[in-house]
């Protein structure tokens, strides 16, 4: 996993029964705990960084406890809730004292919890990083009772924050639609937000939310508290406001459906939820999960990213190795790096033509391909290219040698028929059978021994869980299958990621699917969504941002009609879009006019020379496309702030629209910028083409973008955009 961390010191306090403030400290934001032998932990202060030495008032009027159990107070909402062994469904958590020890480049901070009455243990551990503004958060629940307590409840935190103009910004969407953003002021009741597919879980909501305390959410200034849990499978969040002054905000794994029953002697571990503040609004806490997400999180966070083709929509089954190697030639021929061959290379008994078959049987078609992977290896090393290779080793299809062979392994209910989905045949894999965990990590294994010049894998996963069942686990603990699932599944990626450190991996899940924290540690990427129509993306992309860099948002330049949604766009305006993100192609250049070659070409020159910036820049989102005002922008700046790259779009077309002028951010407004077009297809240069501005300027006034591209008549279109690099002067 990307985190790497080392023991330096220990240091146990509260001693006696005194009560003591702790400040757990990240870069520039507070959280403080107040903690007594005997007494339930309380929440004081979380915020702009304050020193331990400065005045606090307690707040007096809300429930504080850092983890509330049910029983006591049944009326509250509470974050663990267990069926003792003996039946009784009350449980109270009193603090026996604290650690705090550094590790790598943070402090840990462990609160020790335990019931009175019932030998159970509760450790809630923070972790708080000295150089991003991150602090994350989890419980370990240890029974020492007889006999199998019940853990109906199983929250890894909850947060108080203070009513009052309080505004609830989270993503939400579909498959080819994700990453919309959904902006409500929060009100007494409950609001839920929740996942239960099983394999993936960020299409139709997130497990991530922004609360604006000082009324709807602004971009760039505003109180802003910011918080993903930090898990791949079915996860639920509530916010609980009732008549205190505070609304309760819990996040943790999803317990529908998902009682666990935890044996003598075992700890359940909860994911964590990494939460921040900001004062410099919405895009303020995106920059914190950037950097926390670039430096202690995504697999290669510190590490460029390829520019690639990818085959699927350029020929999707449609594999052959003549084919293949023409669409390599042209990607490198345009100055791309990676090629990425996707679905339809393998299946013997059963050739893999369709969606319909062969997931399982890892053999490569020789009819399609009779030189094999080492044929397609040799075409790359000819071109000058790096190679990758579409696998969904998670599922299997009923039409497959694996099935016939393993019908026992995929996800099934008990006296009941399979489910199954994406063509009519399609099944989840079970992975909570340490069985199909090494015929997994297996896969992987042997295509990348037998073929080490495999540089990237594309892993999808296109099948939620239909049907709630195992046939490994015990009648008893079928409830365990969910998170089971996902244990199984950590335990593979940690398993490749051990032994092949240095393959990039893409989580690609039907598209967005898999866009999480929670499994992020284990890939370099995800695929924001299997619809590239480039207005689309620019929602989507922006929804994205809020909590994920560029570097982790695969964006690829289609064809047109748009093969979703059947839109034409220009493929000016399709480049600028995917230049927002992690560049790539999605299309076959066989199909491409001498002229558009020429274009991508040129853009993707151009990348490259913005790449460090878009990669890992810091972002400010300038113009929203939810807000409906005709155009949306963003831009990126290096950390120096003496590089900047402006995005601008075009997204409506109305005849005499007056559009926005955009105000860009994050500059020096003591420096003087020159500003220059890139995939410029205009005939005469911008106004603003070479000519330097004040930071302050640009800040304050912003520059006038031409609501349309001036080009021959011929080449006109109804969709403009721009992007403009800045450098100092």
């Amino acid at each position: 996993m990307k985190r790497t961390l080392f023991f330096l010191f220990i240091l146990c306090a509260l001693t006696n029964s005194e009560a003591k403030d702790i400040f757990i400290q990240s870069k520039s934001i507070s959280l403080i705990i107040n903690v007594e032998n005997g007494k339930e932990p309380q929440y004081i202060y979380f915020g702009k960084k304050v020193n331990n030495d400065e005045p606090l008032q307690y707040p007096t009027d809300g429930r504080m406890d850092i983890y509330p159990a049910y029983g006591m107070n049944a009326p509250t909402e509470a974050a663990l809730a267990i069926t003792h062994s003996d039946g009784n469904l009350t449980t109270v958590l009193k603090t026996t004292g604290y650690n705090i020890k550094e590790e790598g480049n943070s402090t840990l901070t462990v609160i020790h919890l335990k019931d009175p009455v019932y030998p159970v243990n509760v450790d809630i551990k923070y972790r708080a990083y000295h150089d991003v503004d991150m602090i994350e958060t989890w419980s370990e629940i240890t029974n020492q009772e007889k006999g199998v307590i019940n853990l109906t409840r199983f929250n890894s935190a909850m947060l108080p924050i203070r009513r009052g103009d309080v505004w609830l910004s989270h993503l939400y969407g579909s498959w080819a639609n994700e990453g919309q953003v959904a902006e409500e002021q929060l009100e007494p009741g409950e609001k839920i937000i929740q996942n239960t597919d099983g394999v993936r879980n960020s299409h139709t909501d997130h497990a991530e939310v922004m609360f604006s305390l000082e009324g709807k959410g602004k971009e760039n200034t505003g109180d802003v508290i910011g918080a993903a849990l930090c898990y791949g499978g079915n996860y639920k969040l509530r916010i609980a406001t009732d008549d205190t002054p505070y609304h309760y905000f819990f996040a943790g794994i999803n317990e529908d459906n998902s009682v666990y029953h935890l044996k003598k002697g075992e700890t359940f571990i909860t994911p964590p939820l990494a939460f921040t503040f900001s004062d410099e609004g919405l895009s303020g806490a995106s920059r914190s999960f950037h950097k926390w997400g670039r430096e202690y999180m995504l697999c290669h966070g510190n590490q460029e990213r390829m520019i690639l083709l990818n085959s699927w929509e350029g020929v999707y089954f449609d594999i052959n190795q003549e084919g293949m190697d023409q669409m390599m030639g042209d990607i490198a021929d345009m100055g791309g790096e990676l090629f990425v061959m996707d679905d339809g290379w393998f299946g013997h008994k059963y050739p893999r033509t369709t969606d319909n078959c062969a997931l399982g049987d890892w053999i490569v078609d020789k009819n399609k391909l009779p030189d094999g992977i080492e044929g397609l290896l040799k075409d790359a090393k000819k071109h000058g290219i790096k190679f990758g290779i579409w696998i969904e080793p998670e599922m299997t299809n009923t039409k497959s040698e694996l099935y016939e062979k393993h019908p026992d392994w995929v996800i099934k209910a008990a006296h009941r028929d399979p489910v199954t989905g994406r063509g009519g045949t399609q099944l989840v894999l079970d992975l909570s059978n340490p069985k199909v965990q090494d015929f997994i990590y297996h896969t992987v294994d042997n295509l990348l021994s037998k073929y080490p010049g495999i540089a990237y894998i594309k892993w999808d996963a296109n099948m939620p869980i239909l049907n709630d069942g195992s046939q490994y686990l015990s009648m008893n603990n079928q409830s365990h299958l969910y998170i089971d699932y996902h244990r199984g599944l950590d335990k593979v990626l940690q398993h490749i990621r051990t032994k092949y450190p240095d393959i990039v991996i893409q989580a690609c899940a039907s598209g967005g699917g898999r866009a999480n924290w929670g499994v992020l540690p284990y890939f370099d990427e995800f695929w924001v969504s299997d619809n590239t129509d480039a207005l689309q993306r620019i929602y989507m992309q922006y929804g994205t941002s809020y909590f994920f860099p560029a570097i982790a948002m695969a964006s690829h330049i289609s064809a047109v009609p748009n093969h979703t949604i059947f839109r034409t766009t220009s493929l000016k305006y399709r480049i600028d879009v995917a230049m927002s993100g992690r560049l790539g192609m999605e299309i076959q250049p066989k199909n491409m006019t001498p002229d558009e070659k020429n274009l991508c070409k040129e853009a993707i020159k151009e990348y490259k020379i913005i790449r460090p910036i878009v990669q890992f820049g810091d972002i400010y989102r300038l113009q929203s496309p939810f807000a409906h005002k005709g155009v949306a922008s963003l831009m990126y700046v290096s950390d120096s702030k003496d590089k900047a790259v402006f995005y601008w779009w075009r997204i409506d077309n109305f005849y005499n629209e007056i559009l926005p002028r955009i105000k860009m951010a994050g500059l020096d407004p003591n420096k003087f910028y020159t500003v220059h077009e890139l995939d410029r297809i205009d005939n005469t240069p911008l106004d603003c083409e070479g000519k330097s501005y004040k930071g302050s300027y640009l800040m304050e006034h912003g520059l006038e973008m031409p609501s349309n591209n001036n080009v021959d008549y011929n080449k006109k279109t109804d969709w403009s955009s721009r992007i403009l690099y800045l450098t100092l002067k």
